[in-house]
């Protein structure tokens, strides 16, 4: 009789332990996969990885020059190259907001862009969307004149 009641105490200690693994670790909110996409995006311009910076971008989204909107990946790789030419990025952003729709599926990002001193000289607006294999990639991007962050 001993041995059984040892055997499910033995027992019920797994099971507790199991539930604590770090398989059992929170997922990250859709909120936190967006902010961690964008920061991500940020970092390979920084990190001048062209290609990296690339993968962050849906087949059919739109980013706007000023007025001008470059329509499919392949037309906003070719403007982007540009920024990319020199030792030292141009710029660099991060986002200091985040909202995700309530069905999952597109996103808002927005931060400052700060010049190579660290001053504030525009904030960025990007659309995100969550693609096939659960991937968010950029659809839209437009930039704007600063303004203040999230009150």
């Amino acid at each position: 009789m001993l041995k059984s009641r040892t055997a499910v105490v033995f027992l019920l200690a797994a099971v507790a332990l199991a539930s604590v693994t770090p398989s059992s670790a929170k997922a990250p909110s859709l909120r936190e996969q967006v902010w961690a996409a964008e920061m991500a995006f940020a970092r390979a311009m920084a990190e001048r990885d062209l290609g990296r910076f690339g993968e962050f971008i849906s087949d059919e989204a739109i980013f706007f020059a000023d007025t001008t909107a470059l329509t499919g990946k392949a037309k906003v790789i070719e403007a982007w190259t540009a920024f990319f030419k020199e030792p030292a990025a141009p710029f660099s952003w991060e986002p200091d907001q985040v909202e995700v729709l309530s069905s999952g599926k597109l996103a808002l990002s927005t931060g400052p862009v700060r010049d190579p001193a660290g001053n504030v000289i525009a904030r960025f607006n990007t659309i995100w969307r969550l693609e096939a294999g659960n991937v968010w990639r950029v659809v839209f991007d437009k930039g704007g004149p600063p303004t203040a962050g999230p009150k």
